[in-house]
């Protein structure tokens, strides 16, 4: 036997960040592509006729090796268009296969004794010999049973625990008569022991099992190559190249190594290295034209061509790829594996278990404890909840909608349909627009809603048509910065294993691009307006709203809801005075939850015409401000005490029941809740926290403190414009007017104060709270919530910033104030013990 096919197109995702560039049997031990090991053990059995089988990065391949001719083979290259399975892609190389042949795959470590099993094979008769070895953990494996003549009586590919019936497992290394080849399809999708070998199985053919002696080790992650480079350094793995190592040295051509270093145990050493005074190297790999400085300790590290190590940096168990620049007393610590080009500044310490994909940068004195993939700087995580959001066309720019669009199809499925809405602004229509590229070019659908609110696409994905769904706007809460939200099936925000997962593929960047015949289409669906109109309508009490005769004001905020809104009022029979009420992407207005009083002509023109009450709406229609007849406008947590209390009054039928309301809003909710049957629950601060409440059944209103408001029989999350109905509906029912319930509701007071933590010390301070109220009664629902005698405090970290806000509440501003002041002044001396 001459001929051998080595398996060599794999993109070695889960070697990455080192296979970024090269092909996964690229990746060198001891200075050595495995692939090179690979045709050095084929030639130790006189195996000098070599088909390379490429996919991933080939010409990385073939300008390493060329035609073989200097290392003493044939080689020959067969390029794969697609992936058609291990035994599919063997079947492409037919034509340079007319005798037995041997398959291996370039990326394992081995010196099996081929000749031994070659022998076994013609002793047995087989068409198709699996090399087989013992592993103490086979479950990553595909177990093979055999009888004992040595044939094949079962396959196990990936098996549970339950299944694992041997430690006999796959390697992956096949001998196979050339009319194996005529029972593979040509080109589709066929695997060896998948397909092949069950069909031979099935067919009752010599398929047999040889239980190779030797080093086997499938490198197919990080943990594996660093035991792989470590085995060849030590000899457990016998390599030509591990016989180099003389005296625990194996060391380059022009290398010269000053007195002064001092080698532990066994190292190799590239050609044209450079060392500086007073080094330290322990068990490591080093390779081709690699600086090292003075003072440098390395230990069990392995670095590539390349490498640039500054004075004094120490470096422990770790892999350092080509022209990677490590500055001047970096610390490095155990299992970092940074890709090609990276610079790491001096003085910068890296902590363990961490990857930088290429060409990142970390700072210099910068201390960095996870991942760079996708970031150009370290950032903290993708998500808020379900929704990202970063600097307008910089760092949410095309490019990083392209690949979170791949990573969200991804995530998804190919073949599902996702629903995509957008605000008026030039940059929420660009990143939909890439975004929207990038699902397509992985095979995912769009229903491309375009101009609509967040509340409509909610309604939409209601009717279980599609898979999920984002919008893309202009943030409410500043001008510069784009939001990306993304909803599940059901319309709601997506789970935290769901960001997760779409993190991963952002992150780590296993994207699978589709054929040009499966790319994903664009539609756009019709009567996406009149749905919502009319569920709207008939969610309502519309003859006791045109009874009472509103005359309103509503202004727009040049938002989205000015293009649906207008109807449905004129279908409640109210008198409105339209503000701003055209679409104009260019304006901003403030969300409500940003805008406090009368900073124009509104409450002026409310008291001048007669008009009984007047609403802001967000841009996004999801939030509302409320000014009343007086020219008032009411502060976001008295706006929740008015709407709590018309709930409560107009729903006394249904009790009991609960409601849900923001752990930051006032006790007032609790004081007005007495009249009635009903269980008030305090939840997290959030939007995704209110519709997560309304999975309780028995929740049927959700109150926030930002202006948004869920009303549960209508929709699992917040709509401006149907509060604004409902509302309407509310007083119109009870006959009562927001200003006298203003008046005679109960009222409490509250002092926000924002306080600069460091990340690094929140957790301090939050430990701090938990033992400074262990005394007090307290509430743990988000933050810590303290109650001192008539007044409370609430201590919450911000989700975004390097601060804690505090939230005092009392029953007149000054013990609000106090109590706030307080806590700010406990924080800051907690915060200083870090």
């Amino acid at each position: 036997m001459n001929k051998a096919i080595i398996m060599a197109g794999g993109f070695g995702t889960r070697l990455r960040p080192l296979t970024m560039s090269i092909p996964k049997p690229m990746v060198p031990i001891l200075n050595k592509p495995m692939m090179d090991h690979i045709v050095s053990l084929l030639k130790k059995h006189n195996i000098n006729d070599v088909v390379s089988l490429l996919y991933f990065e080939p010409d990385k391949i073939k300008s390493y090796f060329g035609n073989g001719e200097s290392i003493d083979i044939n080689m020959n290259y067969v390029i794969a268009q697609t992936d058609y399975g291990t035994a599919g892609a063997v079947k492409n190389a037919y034509e340079l296969v007319k005798d037995r042949f041997i398959v291996i795959s370039g990326d394992v470590l081995t010196d099996f004794d081929i000749s031994a099993a070659l022998k076994f094979h013609e002793e047995k008769k087989a068409i198709a010999t699996v090399l087989l070895t013992r592993v103490p953990a086979p479950l990553q494996y595909g177990i093979v049973m055999t009888d004992n003549n040595g044939k094949i009586t079962r396959f196990l590919e990936k098996p549970s625990w339950g299944q694992v019936f041997s430690d006999t497992i796959n390697t992956g290394i096949y001998i196979f008569e050339p009319e194996a080849l005529d029972l593979i399809p040509y080109q589709k999708e066929f695997d060896f022991s998948k397909d092949l070998f069950p069909l031979m199985l099935q067919n009752n053919m010599p398929l047999y099992g040889y239980i190779a002696s030797g080093y086997w080790r499938d490198v197919g992650n990080l943990n594996e190559y660093q035991a792989g480079q470590f085995d060849a350094l030590k000899g457990i793995v016998n390599l030509e190249e591990s016989k180099k190592i003389i005296n625990n040295l194996s060391i380059g051509r022009n290398t010269i190594l000053p007195a002064s270093v001092t080698l532990i145990g066994k190292n190799v050493i590239g050609s044209n290295s450079q060392f500086g005074e007073n080094c330290e190297i322990k068990d490591s790999v080093i390779g081709d034209n690699v600086i090292i400085g003075n003072g440098v300790r390395l230990n069990g590290v392995t670095l590539w061509d390349g490498v640039d190590i500054g004075d004094f940096a120490e470096l422990t168990d770790d892999v350092v790829c080509y022209n990677t620049k490590i500055g001047d007393f970096a610390l490095i610590a155990e299992n970092v594996f940074i890709a090609e080009n990276c610079q790491i500044g001096s003085h910068a310490r890296l902590f363990s278990n961490i990857k930088l994909w290429p060409n990142k940068i970390v700072e210099a004195g910068s201390q960095l404890s996870r991942s760079l993939v996708q970031e150009e700087k370290w950032q903290r995580e993708l998500f808020t909840d379900a929704r990202i959001s970063g600097l307008s066309n910089i760092e949410i720019n095309p490019e990083f909608g392209a690949k979170l669009g791949s990573a969200l199809g991804c995530t998804f499925g190919k073949g599902t349909t996702l629903l995509a809405s957008r605000e008026p602004d030039s940059v929420s229509r660009i990143m939909k627009r890439s975004i929207t590229a990038g699902l397509l070019s992985v095979g995912v659908y769009i229903n491309d809603l375009q101009q609509i609110s967040i509340p409509q696409n909610r309604q939409e994905l209601r009717i279980g048509k599609y898979a999920g769904g984002f919008h893309v706007r202009r943030s409410p809460r500043n001008p510069d910065i784009t939001d990306i939200i993304i909803f599940n099936k059901d319309g709601r925000d997506i789970s935290i294993d769901t960001t997760k997962k779409i993190e991963r593929y952002f992150f780590g960047e296993d994207i699978e691009r589709v054929s040009a015949s499966d790319v994903g289409e664009i539609f756009f669906p019709e009567r996406t307006n009149e749905i919502y109109f009319s569920r709207y309508l008939s969610s309502l009490d519309v003859e006791a709203i045109i009874t009472r005769k509103f005359k309103l004001l509503m202004d727009y905020s040049f938002g989205l809801a000015s293009s649906i809104f207008p109807g449905i009022l004129g279908k409640l029979g109210a008198e409105v005075l339209s503000l701003n009420n055209y679409i104009d992407g260019s304006r901003f207005h403030p969300d409500p939850n940003e805008f406090e009083g009368d900073t124009d002509n509104t409450g002026r023109i409310m008291s001048s015409l007669g008009y009984q009450l007047g609403f802001r709406m967000q841009g996004g229609a999801e939030k509302i401000s409320v000014i009343d007849e007086r020219g008032v406008w009411y502060t976001h947590t008295r706006l929740l005490t008015i709407l709590t209390k018309l709930f409560l009054e107009t729903n006394k039928h249904r009790q009991p029941y609960k409601i849900a309301v923001s752990i930051v809003a006032p006790s007032e909710i609790e004081m007005i809740a007495q009249e009635y049957d009903v269980e008030v629950i305090r939840i997290k601060n959030s939007h995704s926290a209110m519709m997560e409440a309304t999975l309780d059944d028995k929740v049927l209103f959700v109150g926030g403190i930002y202006g948004g408001f869920i009303f549960r029989d209508f929709l699992f999350a917040s709509d401006g414009m149907y509060t604004v109905g409902k509302m309407l509906e509310m007083l119109a029912i009870t006959n009562m007017t927001t200003s006298e319930l203003d008046e005679i509701l109960p009222r409490r007071f509250q002092c926000g104060i924002n306080v600069s933590v460091p990340w690094e010390f929140k957790g301090t301070v939050m430990r701090n709270a938990m033992e400074y109220s262990d005394k007090y009664k307290r509430e743990l629902v988000d933050g810590v919530k303290i109650y001192e005698s008539d007044e409370s405090v609430l201590l919450m970290p911000d989700k975004e910033k390097a601060a804690f806000v505090v939230y005092g509440e009392g029953d007149t501003e000054l013990k609000a104030k106090r109590i706030a002041e307080k806590y700010a002044s406990l924080i800051n001396n907690w915060k200083s013990k870090g």
